[in-house]
């Protein structure tokens, strides 16, 4: 990382530098976002399934 930061410093294009690292950050945090949402919707289907087989076990057949 450290030469790519030379080489933007060095033409003085601290702006793009900039731009690059506040994209890196926007994309990680989006990914980690989109990883604990998939977690998140796993866990529910799982206490969705678990509710299903209360039911079929303990529910009223009427």
């Amino acid at each position: 990382m450290q030469p790519l930061m030379t080489a933007f410093a060095d033409k003085a294009d601290i702006a793009h530098l900039a731009l690059l690292m506040w994209a890196l950050g926007a994309s990680a945090l989006a990914g980690l976002a989109l990883r604990e949402l998939g977690h998140a919707v796993r866990r529910f289907d799982d206490f969705v399934r678990e509710i299903a087989r209360f039911n079929a076990l303990f529910g009223d057949d009427t």
